[in-house]
């Protein structure tokens, strides 16, 4: 039977990847401590997310697509321990969706964790990401929609820590809401899943832990760059296109090369995070909520002498592109070069087929010509 099961929700931005990428690096290890990650894959976790958020883009995904948080949940039943699902779409559910998370597991507790970050950095941070993904508003008319929508990810319900709470905690008992802050830029490797692994009752020793971090930012003048480049795009609107060659192409270095320089918000926007930044801290020491870590990690920060992305001059974005059009030719080149090469490598002769004659006498005559 079920014991728990240990429902990781976000925050976006906060160790997700990392710690995504420990326990399916390590699944057969963890489900030897009693703790199963249910599913094939981990993309059968960001499916269930939209299913259990009712979200219509899961009919436009590509693979499988069925019922796949009923999947997990019928993989977890038959399991007799602790179970972890993880995505951190999950983390802008309505409470309804809350419930019926809850009610598949009608015997065993549930329990969700929440990974955090100071609202100040996560919102920029999370702005870059959403670029990363094909977006193309600035900082400051981000997010598209001021009103809570449970299946907008990008939106204030998917990484305001206070909404979070309020929502998830009208359904769960907040003892079992366990808030685990995190500090910008995780100077210690392996620490955040040291906490992690405790939450969830696994020993952590003995495990594969992959470097930290893996999911690279845009830095500033990157972030502005992409985001013109997003705007003039055509039919990169699918989940497919934008993961595959916005995000997973344009955006990881190979073609729009790194500085990393943090940036900042405008004036408006970064009162509106600092506000909600601080009524999250107000909620966690007010009410039980399990706070395992420093609740001080969650002030806002004061990011100083930062730029805006709308400071930046014309003539640094101009280099950027000169050098991702360098880059890009390279890549082009060395890719026809490539399929060139396989052109004319003639076949194996336990590959040959047999070319009917009505073929060879019609490319021998489209040669004369």
């Amino acid at each position: 039977m079920t014991r728990r099961v240990f429902l990781h929700i976000g925050l976006p931005k906060t160790g997700t990847t990392y710690l995504q990428d420990v326990v399916w690096a390590n699944k057969d290890l963890l489900a030897e401590r009693g703790l199963l990650i249910p599913g094939r894959h981990r993309r059968r976790h960001l499916l269930a997310s939209l299913d259990l958020r009712d979200d219509p883009k899961l009919a436009r995904r590509s693979g499988d697509i069925t019922a796949p948080w009923q999947d997990l949940v019928d993989e977890a039943l038959a399991w007799d321990g602790d179970v972890l699902i993880s995505h951190e779409f999950f983390g802008a559910a309505a409470p309804e969706h809350v419930r019926r998370a809850c009610d598949s597991f009608p015997d065993a507790e549930l329990h969700v964790i929440l990974t955090a970050r100071d609202l100040v950095t996560l919102g920029t941070s999370y702005w870059q990401e959403w670029v990363k993904n094909g977006g193309d508003l600035s900082i400051d008319e981000w997010p598209e929609r001021a009103d809570y929508d449970p299946t907008d990810e990008w939106g204030w319900g998917a990484f305001d820590l206070a909404e979070i709470l309020e929502r998830w905690g009208s359904v769960v008992e907040p003892s079992r809401i366990h808030v685990l802050p995190v500090a910008v830029g995780r100077a210690e490797p392996g620490e955040l899943w040291r906490r992690f692994a405790s939450v969830v009752d696994v020993g952590p020793e003995g495990l594969e832990v992959p470097e930290e971090p893996s999911n690279r930012s845009l830095g500033l003048v990157e972030a502005e760059l992409l985001r013109r480049v997003n705007g003039r795009l055509e039919d990169f609107s699918s989940a497919g296109n934008r993961g595959r060659w916005i995000r997973g192409y344009l955006a990881m270095g190979r073609v729009i090369p790194a500085s990393g320089e943090k940036f900042r918000p405008g004036t408006r926007m970064l009162e509106e995070l600092q506000r909600r930044a601080r009524r999250s801290i107000e909620m966690l020491q007010e009410r039980q909520f399990d706070l395992v870590g420093d609740l001080s990690l969650l002030e806002p920060v004061e990011l100083g002498d930062l730029r805006h992305p709308g400071e930046v001059p014309d003539g640094e974005i101009l280099d950027l592109a000169a050098q991702a059009i360098a880059n890009l030719m390279t890549e082009v080149r060395s890719l026809t070069r490539a399929r060139e090469a396989l052109e004319m490598k003639p076949p194996e002769p336990e590959s040959r087929v047999s070319v009917p004659k009505f073929f060879r006498r019609s490319t021998w005559r489209r040669g004369r010509r």
